[in-house]
């Protein structure tokens, strides 16, 4: 169960208050809704956020407070949380396999009318379990691998085009409303990756004759890691604005977008402890079998700093290995930290940018697990240091 440990100006005051030999989320709730609010404002029609990114309440109530009221989600266990904590949400299920149980719960208890779907036999459990009637059946589609996204999400999902306009035809021939939507893979570095999956979608539309009632454009925005630059927003949504201006929709079709990574990844730090050092290599109290696991399974290198509260820190720094807290010889993070030269046991790292993918990802291996968090309100040190 997760520990909430109230509130703090920042972290250091954290580290102060709380002397914790356990790591600490660092949730920054102003961070979260004013990226929320900057990417309503920018993206041309829907924003929904994707709750398996970080499904946190302190997480989901500030991107409610920045405005978010769709929700991409992915199980009944998101669809029951987000809907018990908003009666004013919207929530769509957006993952193309589902159990036919929890089918016909999520649209008999709490009201899901939205289905992605990529297969025959997936559509008939839907129409089977919730029926045809009110419901739109979105059709996945599978579109190619993107120029220089961290990882595809081809392999697993999305039917072929013509596959995809014979899906359509089958929804509407039994009575749904039909949609489209695509993935162009997670940390996309390629706005023009949108326009080209918009102008597949358009050739999906001509092969089965039928306007879709929505366009989802899907998830993959980035997060501005430091050793990663990225495109700004601006790009992305210019991109996507051409390709459905070439699609001519009609004023009626709804465009959704399912951001995870670009909503949160600076809304959160990771505030750790060195519990020993040995020449270069600091043992701290996170890993990749917790918080950190994204670093070992794709290229994100995350900004850290020094946290001292006993005297001063040396101005020298030095290249560190970080090892996490499991007897597992694996669980070490890829490459170095730039750290004080005297970085020493009971000094605590704050490691920043993991709000996507951080605690949604951390297991219990070894009896660890990172379930303490705090709201602080300083900036985040990646942003501090791109200012």
């Amino acid at each position: 169960m997760a520990i909430d440990k109230g509130q703090f100006s920042d972290v250091t005051a954290v580290a102060r208050a709380l002397q914790p030999s356990y790591p600490v989320y660092c949730v920054r709730p102003d961070v979260l809704a004013a990226t929320a609010k900057r990417f309503m404002s920018q993206f041309p029609g829907t924003v929904l956020y994707a709750v398996k990114c970080n499904p946190h309440p302190l997480v989901l109530n500030a991107l409610y407070k920045g405005g978010i009221r769709h929700f991409d989600t992915a199980s009944l266990t998101e669809i029951a949380q987000v809907s018990d904590a908003f009666d004013d949400a919207h929530t769509y299920f957006m993952h193309p396999v589902k159990a036919r149980a929890v089918i016909r719960t999520a649209w008999k208890v709490y009201g899901v009318r939205h289905f992605v779907i990529d297969h025959e036999h997936e559509l008939d459990k839907v129409i089977e379990e919730a029926g045809s009637q009110g419901n739109i059946v979105i059709v996945r589609v599978n579109t190619p691998p993107a120029d220089d996204a961290l990882y595809h999400l081809a392999a697993k999902f999305g039917a072929s085009p013509d596959y995809a306009a014979e899906l359509m035809q089958q929804a509407a021939a039994r009575g749904c409303s039909v949609g489209l939507a695509f993935h162009v893979g997670s940390q996309c570095r390629s706005p023009e990756a949108y326009f080209s999956a918009l102008q597949l979608l358009g050739e999906v539309i001509r092969k089965s004759g039928i306007e879709p009632v929505c366009v989802d454009v899907g998830g993959g925005f980035p997060a501005a890691y430091g050793d990663r630059p990225v495109p700004v927003l601006d790009a992305y949504m210019d991109a996507i604005r051409r390709g459905l201006k070439a699609l001519k929709l009609s004023p009626t079709v709804e465009i959704f977008s399912e951001p995870g990574r670009a909503l949160v990844a600076h809304g959160c730090s990771l505030l750790t402890q060195v519990q020993l050092r040995k020449d270069d290599r600091l043992y701290i109290n996170d890993g990749i079998y917790g918080s950190l696991s994204e670093m070992a399974t794709v290229a994100i290198r995350l900004p850290a700093r020094l946290i001292r509260l006993d005297g001063p820190v040396s101005d020298t720094m030095g290249q560190f290995a970080l090892n996490g807290p499991t007897c597992d010889s694996l669980d070490v993070l890829p490459g170095t930290f730039t750290l004080p030269e005297d970085v020493r046991e009971g000094d605590w790292i704050e490691i920043d940018q993991v709000g996507a993918y951080s605690n949604a990802l951390a297991t219990r291996f070894n009896g660890f697990h990172p379930e303490t968090f705090v709201q602080v309100f300083d900036a985040p040190p990646a942003l501090v240091a791109a200012a």
